[in-house]
């Protein structure tokens, strides 16, 4: 398996909780398990991606500024999982910021497949794309 099936794989978890956040309502169990995910979802790829994507991308001039904004992207999305820790989850504000947080993802991540990865693949080796899927299931798994 390369780095970008794995990144994808998680990709699409993420994707299908927020689908069902900005689908709930109210300060529920429900809505408290799936943000709870969410959270623990983005900020273990997030770290594990930086790890085992990122940093060796930034040892090539074609890709530096490719990691540079993910990494930046990775901040604004930790800020707002701070937002919605500090917003009532039953107010409606925490929901405009649920879905802020989805745009932002989604974005993100979308960027990363149309772009990052076609990048990505011509200055990574066969041997290295494996590797580094390797090194990123491991620390997901370890999470």
């Amino acid at each position: 398996m390369k780095i970008f099936q794995a990144l994808r794989k998680d990709h699409e978890k993420q994707r299908l909780l927020m689908k069902i956040l900005v689908e709930t309502s109210g300060d529920t169990h429900k809505r408290r398990e799936y943000f709870s995910e969410l959270k623990a979802q983005l900020s273990q790829h997030a770290a594990a991606e930086e790890r085992h994507f990122y940093s060796p991308l930034m040892e090539s001039d074609k890709t530096i500024e490719d990691s540079r904004h993910g990494i930046a992207e990775h901040h604004e999305i930790d800020e707002l999982v701070e937002k919605l820790d500090d917003t009532d989850m039953s107010s409606s504000g925490w929901l405009r910021h649920m879905k802020s947080l989805q745009e932002l993802v989604l974005h993100h991540l979308d960027e990363e497949e149309s772009e990052f990865f076609l990048h990505a693949d011509r200055v990574l080796s066969h041997q290295q794309k494996d590797q580094l899927a390797s090194e990123y299931k491991k620390e997901m798994q370890q999470a």
